[in-house]
């Protein structure tokens, strides 16, 4: 990785073992072959407070910036999903129900932090 690359990656950790986990898996397979745009995308969505990362990356919020919520959608979607599990021998297959994240509303952060110089 250049060293724009490697400054970004650094940035990825935030002290928080969830988004460290998230954005440095993301950062490590997407940043070698990044375009410049995408490089201060990135490096803008850094720059956002960590409670706010986490209800973006939850689909708690939703980003007002377009540039960032594609961004967001894309560290989403990179993440594995885990395999269900098959029902015990003798149990039947019972659907766990809707997603307790279906029935919650997105919230718009607004206004964008500022810019550090």
């Amino acid at each position: 990785m250049d060293a724009e690359a490697r400054r970004l990656l650094w940035r990825c950790r935030r002290g928080m073992k969830e988004l460290d986990v998230l954005l440095e898996r993301f950062a490590r397979r997407e940043l070698p072959a990044a375009s410049p745009g995408e490089r201060r995308t990135l490096g803008r969505l850094l720059e956002l407070p960590d409670p706010w990362l986490v209800e973006y990356l939850l689909g708690q919020a939703i980003p007002p910036d377009a540039e960032l919520a594609q961004l967001i959608q894309r560290i989403v979607a990179s993440v594995p999903r885990a395999m269900p599990h098959p029902a015990p021998e003798g149990a039947s297959a019972v659907s766990p129900g809707p997603s307790p994240m279906a029935v919650v509303s997105p919230v718009v952060h607004d206004p964008a932090p500022k810019r550090r110089p």
